[in-house]
């Protein structure tokens, strides 16, 4: 069993006190349980976690952030068994994890409405993951190496630079801890899954070097038939104590996914209602074996340097290098030709992406009278190209409900080659200030970004170079019965490639939010309820009516809401998450006739109920878990022609700690996802392209920890 770690609570508790912290260490630390068999990773306790860094980029608790924020555990994600950061998301407060159904292709995460930004919203300990939105290099990373996630909604441009108005999802990669530990994992499941992972962790050089080394190989049958999903991953990360004052992080992360899963659509008449009296099975394959391909090959390298001059100033700076090789080839439906067959086109892609990002800070600590100021500065920058070609054609049609498979091209077309290229280099300041039990956050942010848009055949360029201003004010105030009560004002901006129909690049995207809310945590608890309502406007939105159109800049969007969150530990053994989030996003002004209708992707309603249990008696070392998610409101296309049926799934998951019966470290768990194997369409973009939500899935793997 690995020995008990120090929690993000008593850090952050220490880290104000004593007015500096080790960032670097920080993301590292799990959370306390009330005993060996709580602490195991196995269990399936519901862990409430009180401090958080994406919002501010400092170690902050939770209580004390004027911001919505919810953290997803390393442990929660075990527990649910999250194949994937996008699934991991699933009971999270104001996040649609099912853009796209049951493809886990790309982490889509939606969040209060806005679909558009969705794949280019996760950051990396604390640098945004520069993969480029307007292709198909989407990148991921495996929730395995991950020790947490944070989900920070609203706007955060203010210190991050171009950014969704949603909110962004921080993810924090397990770091090098100074002990010696590790755990092999073995799992198997339904559709052919089987899987297995380590996390190796020791300490070199009389204890100033920790060393940590993770893997892990997955493969599993798509849900359609014909189609797999594949993937081995090794992580090794280094962290040197240099002095007492100085530390280096280093980190290698490397991807190989040889089969990427499936990605498409089918039409909404024979998936959500009959056509022609019949209805589409959602095992059911549209393309050819021959011409199905998604290959993703990624590599990231980086960096963290912290250097503490005293009490009152540090220094850090972090970067990360990303390579990445992406091919696809695809043959997907589009619209009924007949009764009984669907029309074809082919798709594919060639892409080869180089990006580079760093990160400068100063935290400075100081006392103004009776105020108190934790002041950030930072310096980043952002370079990202992408080389792509982009191959088209058409194939025969095929029988929906009979398919016949072997077919050649009826068609093919030379692949569209363009290079897309990002640059953005942007200033930041950030000053969170007490007094007494007041709260005031002040920041602002300047960035010049330059987009460009070649088309490697012609040399036609579209360049957009533009210059935004990002700002955030927010005030709190902490009673100290626990309740603490804020409202903020934020901005964001969000650049992208994306082109219109004569190859011009779009004007990014801007967005201002205002928020008020509630955070509650009694006295001596981890229990933890929050509030937030929220009112986000934006304007040159992008979008584009089918997956093959070019984007249009539609006008403005308006998205405005409520999220209530509760993680209680409603007994010693009993703990509680909760969620609902309501969400009327509309496009306000649009060219395209759809003024006053809701955005795509949007669920009205979304609620969520994890439980888990830990047994005592003759019972000891069993726990169970069960939770719901339920989904309403969500549109057809962007018309609004019909609204799609609501739905309701139910997970289980098991666990047993055979500590109990005399085998130290050793585990097991059975995951049960959409427990009664509940059909639904998920989402849709449009009547031509709707999306089959995950059947049932089981799972049981063997967990040993040494």
């Amino acid at each position: 069993m690995m020995k008990p770690r120090r929690t993000p609570l008593a850090l952050a508790v220490a880290f104000l006190a004593s007015g500096l912290g080790h960032a670097s260490q920080a993301q590292s630390m799990a959370e306390p349980a009330a005993g060996d068999e709580a602490r195991s990773a196995q269990a399936l306790d519901v862990i409430t976690v009180n401090a958080q860094q994406g919002a501010t980029k400092l170690l902050t608790p939770i209580v004390e952030t004027p911001q919505s924020v919810s953290v997803v555990t390393q442990e929660q994600m075990r527990a649910r068994g999250a194949v994937s950061v996008q699934r991991a998301t699933a009971y999270t407060a104001g996040v649609f994890s099912n853009q796209v159904g049951a493809s886990n292709r790309f982490d889509y995460v939606v969040m209060r409405g806005f679909s558009d930004g969705s794949l280019g919203n996760t950051y990396l300990n604390g640098l945004k993951i520069l993969g480029d939105t307007n292709s198909h290099s989407s990148l991921v990373i495996d929730p395995w190496f991950l020790d947490r996630l944070e989900v920070v909604r609203g706007p955060a441009s203010v210190l991050y630079g171009q950014s969704s108005p949603g909110g962004i999802v921080a993810l924090q990669t397990r770091r090098p801890e100074f002990d010696s530990f590790g755990e092999v994992e073995l799992g198997v499941g339904t559709d052919h899954q089987a899987y297995g992972a380590f996390d190796l962790n020791d300490t070199l050089a009389g204890g100033r070097v920790a060393w940590r080394l993770d893997g892990k190989v997955r493969r599993a049958d798509a849900q359609v038939d014909h189609v797999k999903e594949e993937r081995y991953a090794l992580m090794p990360s280094l962290t040197w104590k240099i002095t007492p004052d100085t530390t280096l992080d280093l980190m290698a992360y490397v991807q190989r996914d040889p089969e990427g899963g499936y990605h498409s659509g089918l039409p909404y008449e024979g998936t959500v209602v009959p056509h022609e009296g019949r209805t589409i099975s959602r095992s059911f394959y549209e393309g050819e074996s021959d011409y199905e391909k998604y290959r993703r090959d990624q590599t990231l390298l980086a960096y963290g340097l912290e250097h503490r001059f005293s009490d009152a100033a540090t220094f850090r700076q972090s970067a990360q290098y990303l390579k990445s090789k992406v091919e696809l080839n695809q043959v997907y439906a589009y619209g009924w030709a007949s009764p009984t067959e669907l029309y074809r086109y082919y798709s594919g892609s060639s892409e080869n992406l180089s990006a580079f990002a760093i990160d400068n800070q100063l935290e400075f600590q100081f006392d103004t009278g009776a105020v108190g100021h934790r002041l950030l500065t930072g310096v980043d920058y952002q370079w990202r190209k992408n080389d792509v070609g982009w191959p088209s054609g058409a194939f025969p049609n095929i029988d929906a409900f009979d398919p016949v498979y072997g077919a050649s091209p009826t068609a093919m077309y030379d692949p569209l080659r363009e290079r897309h290229q990002l640059k953005q280099l942007g200033v930041y300041v950030q000053d969170l200030m007490r007094w007494k039990q007041w709260h005031l956050t002040l920041g602002g942010r300047f960035d010049e970004v330059d987009i460009r848009s070649t088309n490697l055949d012609s040399s036609a360029v579209s360049e957009l170079k533009d210059h935004q201003f990002s700002g955030r004010t927010a005030l709190m105030y902490a009673f100290e019965n626990g309740f603490s009560p804020y409202v903020s004002y934020s901005t964001a901006f969000t650049p992208t490639n994306f082109t219109d129909a004569r190859g011009d690049l779009l004007k990014p995207m801007e967005g201002a939010q205002w928020e008020a809310g509630l955070k509650y945590q009694p006295a001596g608890s981890r229990d933890l309820y929050t509030i937030a309502l929220y009112d986000i406007r934006q304007k040159n939105v992008a979008t584009k009516e089918q997956p093959t159109d070019p984007y249009r800049a539609v006008g403005e969007i308006h998205s405005r809401g409520v999220e209530l969150e509760a993680q209680v530990a409603l007994a010693e053994r009993l703990n509680l998450q909760a969620s609902y989030s309501y969400n009327d996003i509309r496009y306000t002004k649009s060219d395209d006739g759809n003024e006053g209708n809701r955005a795509v992707y949007a669920p009205k309603h979304m609620a969520s109920l994890w439980a888990s249990y830990q047994h005592g008696g003759s019972l000891r070392g069993l726990s169970t878990a069960a939770g719901v998610r339920y989904v309403a409101g969500v549109q057809s296309d962007r018309a609004n022609t019909h609204t799609l049926p609501s739905y309701t799934l139910f997970d289980l998951a098991l666990g047993y700690d055979f500590k109990t019966l005399g085998a130290d470290g050793l585990s097991a768990r059975l995951n049960v996802l959409n427990v009664f194997d509940k059909k639904y369409v998920a989402a849709c973009n449009s009547l031509e392209f709707c999306y089959f939500g995950a059947g049932r899935s089981v799972t049981l793997n063997m967990n040993y920890q040494f």
